[in-house]
């Protein structure tokens, strides 16, 4: 059982996945300190000097200067402020991935359209180069179906 779980373990895509997965965290981490650190305090000053991570609505009925206080309180709270902060970083990372995969099936593209090198035999199907005359596999000359 070992044996079989070192085995799936070890091969190519387990591995990937678990870079990606380590990798993507990393990323998730960049993301939230530009959203939290640059992008929303900026967006705050051009709609006049809020704080997004302070709004919040206090479900207990009493007024709070900070999120914070509301939560030394034992205060019950809506934090659309902070939800607010989590969509932008959701929307990052969606760009970022599709960006991504964008350039990765362009790439793809053009390993595609690649021109072709080979033809199969038509008498025996093996796989020839496409300028052949004659078929080393089987010998069968080819000049009257050169033209396919």
């Amino acid at each position: 059982m070992f044996k079989e779980f070192k085995e799936f373990a070890i091969k190519g895509s387990v591995v990937d996945l678990a870079i990606g997965v380590v990798i993507g965290g990393a990323f998730g981490n960049i993301v939230a300190s530009l959203v939290n650190d640059i992008i929303m305090p900026i967006v705050g000053k051009l709609v006049g000097n809020v704080d997004f991570s302070n709004l919040f609505i206090s479900l207990d009925g009493n007024k709070y200067n900070t999120l914070k206080q509301a939560q030394d309180a034992g205060a019950a709270t809506l934090n659309y402020g902070l939800f607010l902060n989590t969509i932008i970083e959701f929307l990052i990372i969606s760009f970022s991935i599709f960006i991504v995969i964008r350039q990765i099936n362009k790439l793809k593209k053009e390993e595609e359209a690649a021109p072709v090198s080979t033809k199969n035999c038509p008498y025996c199907s093996t796989e020839i180069p496409i300028e052949a005359i004659r078929c080393p596999h089987c010998t069968s000359e080819l000049t009257e179906v050169v033209g396919q």
